[in-house]
């Protein structure tokens, strides 16, 4: 776990926390999920309208406009909170959204039996969404770690809802409580140039990346590390010691209009 600063400072967000869960745990949790009636109601109470959506200003000091709600679920996402959901943290400009979807759909191809799980975004009207610094205008997503054990897909931390920002991982990537638990580098990878490919069908672009700075090497040592270098995706250099921390159990990327 992270200093008792970071620690409170999320506490005064969240206060959610969850167990372990198996693989087949985690699918039964995405279905128990759902059900709930605080996701259901919410769900049906914010449906997407047609409208186009405008990101206004910047992603630290803007707004948004008809931002359109990311689905609780998908056949290989979860957005990673309930409660954050339910209170209008999981929004997005509708060509974002576009973006997010088509690239879990091909996803489904490249990496088939995986779960992704995408963390906050923006309010539905933008602005300021405590603690994050940015997410202000539809065009920030925070994404979980994908994690792996014993050369399989690992989803034990996924349920602690907002309690997953306060995880600690090594330099190489090792859970600190458990260093059999590792960073899947090679799916953030792909992930990444996916994301950034089906981002210019829809008229953006990623603007920036933040990750811990320490783990960019073991990134850019994976499969698809040498790849995602060439792309030219820029990938922020220097970090506040406090937000390099917090940036080891999810990456953050920016997206632009082009």
């Amino acid at each position: 776990m992270k200093n008792n600063y970071l620690f409170l400072l999320c506490l005064l967000l969240f206060s959610c926390s969850g167990k372990s869960q198996s693989k087949s745990q985690h699918n039964d949790l995405m279905k128990n999920d759902t059900s709930h009636i605080s996701v259901q109601k919410y769900t049906l109470s914010n449906r997407n309208d047609s409208i186009k959506s405008m990101s206004i200003g910047t992603v630290s000091e803007g707004r948004l406009e008809h931002g359109k709600l990311v689905p609780y679920k998908g056949n290989n996402f979860k957005y990673f909170d309930s409660i954050s959901y339910v209170n209008s943290r999981g929004y997005l400009n509708d060509d974002v959204l576009k973006t997010l979807l088509s690239t879990y759909e091909s996803m489904e191809n490249k990496s088939p039996n995986q779960i992704f799980t995408v963390m906050e975004c923006s309010n539905k009207e933008g602005g300021k969404i405590y603690p994050h610094r940015t997410h202000q205008n539809g065009l920030s997503i925070d994404f979980m770690v994908p994690l792996v054990k014993d050369n399989q897909p690992y989803y034990g931390l996924d349920s602690l809802g907002g309690n997953h920002y306060l995880l600690g991982f090594d330099d190489n990537g090792c859970y600190l409580e458990d260093k059999n638990v590792i960073i899947n580098f090679d799916l953030i990878a792909l992930h990444i140039l996916e994301l950034n490919k089906n981002s210019k069908l829809n008229k953006l672009k990623i603007s920036k990346v933040i990750l811990k700075i320490e783990l960019k090497d073991e990134l850019f040592k994976s499969k698809y590390g040498e790849e995602l270098k060439a792309s030219g995706i820029y990938f922020a250099q220097k970090l506040s010691p406090i937000i390099n921390e917090l940036h080891d159990d999810h990456y953050h990327i920016d997206f632009e209009k082009i």
